[in-house]
């Protein structure tokens, strides 16, 4: 049975009536039954009956109806009995879903929603009022709640959004861009991982072959590789270069030319068996190598040529380098 509410402001003096209220939180499902002689008091109650923390005071009282904020007192003392509040904390705001006359909630973080016994109301119309009332909120919808926006058949989300056909595909679309995006910035993710993976795999094989290359003269059988034990001691590379012909795709590009001189002159099963290739492979770098080195000598020859050519310019009397040239006839 429904209290009977006083209407009218009490006077001074005059002890005020109570009214009952039901009371609840924005993201509860539970709702309490509460009396209040007023506004004040009704909110004070919130702070105990809902557990809110006063440090999230101010506490903002809405109607469940339609998120009215009822701030004065004639108007609560107006309002019928037993009608239905929202104690919004400092940092909450208050949204609507039309699915029981009032009594479904939803929080503002989460974006969670609460179905209903009865079912009746599709997914998509929730997370269309959601982007409906803040556009920004694309950034924190998940992907599903994007496809399933993208599947929406266009008119009615025009219908529900009571946006036009055309602003409504263009929405569409770019909620689709966003989900693309995601999914470019997982597989770039994936292929990151997969790079670092490779790489701290390959710097375990490079630690651990100077190790198999002290003992690999003793391990191996000379007949099936060919290679004597007294070569593969010979090497004179360093362990910087050695990286380098492996590692980089144009090593010879990496090297300096002294670098380059010794690789040259490196024995070919010397320098194979040390980097773990094939003769073939050993020679075509080394060749690749003497051809880089080739072509930086030519370059310090050019050099060297025009240097020499310059000074010989300089040592020559002012006469020589400067000749006067013969006055023009004024006629």
């Amino acid at each position: 049975m429904e209290v009977p509410g006083d209407a009218r402001a009490p006077e001074p003096g005059e002890n005020q009536g109570l009214k009952p209220c039901l009371l609840r939180r924005n993201h509860s499902c539970e709702q309490y039954g509460v009396a209040a002689s007023c506004l004040e008091d009704l909110r004070s109650k919130a702070y105990d009956i809902l557990a809110i923390d006063k440090s999230l005071a101010p506490v903002t009282l809405v109607l469940a109806e339609d998120g009215t904020i009822v701030d004065d007192d004639d108007y609560f003392l107006c309002l019928p009995s037993n009608t239905k509040f929202v104690a919004l904390a400092s940092n909450e705001k208050w949204a609507y879903r039309n699915s029981d006359g009032g009594t479904a909630w939803i929080s503002q973080e989460s974006f969670s929603v609460d179905e209903t016994d009865n079912g009746a109301e599709p997914k998509w119309k929730n997370v269309a009022r959601q982007l409906k009332d803040d556009l920004s909120s694309i950034i924190l919808l998940s992907e599903e709640d994007l496809q399933m926006l993208i599947d929406v058949p266009c008119s009615d989300l025009a219908q529900e959004l009571c946006q036009s056909r055309v602003t409504v595909q263009g929405l569409q679309n770019t909620l689709q861009q966003v989900l693309d995006q995601r999914e470019e910035a997982r597989q770039s993710k994936q292929l990151l991982e997969l790079y670092l993976q490779a790489l701290e795999k390959e710097g375990r094989i490079l630690s651990q072959q100077p190790e198999s290359k002290a003992g690999f003269g003793d391990e191996t059988d000379a007949a099936d590789t060919g290679l004597s034990r007294e070569s593969s001691s010979e090497i004179a590379l360093s362990s910087q270069i050695l990286t380098a012909l492996k590692e980089k795709p144009a090593p010879e590009l990496s090297l300096s030319s002294q670098d380059l001189e010794l690789v040259t002159k490196e024995d070919p099963k010397a320098l194979a068996v040390a980097l773990n290739w094939d003769i073939k492979k050993t020679e075509t770098v080394q060749h690749a190598c003497n051809q880089e080195l080739s072509l930086r000598l030519q370059q310090i020859q050019s050099l060297h040529s025009l240097r020499n050519i310059s000074a010989r310019r300089n040592s020559l009397p002012a006469e020589l380098r400067s000749p006067k040239r013969a006055k023009r006839d004024p006629t």
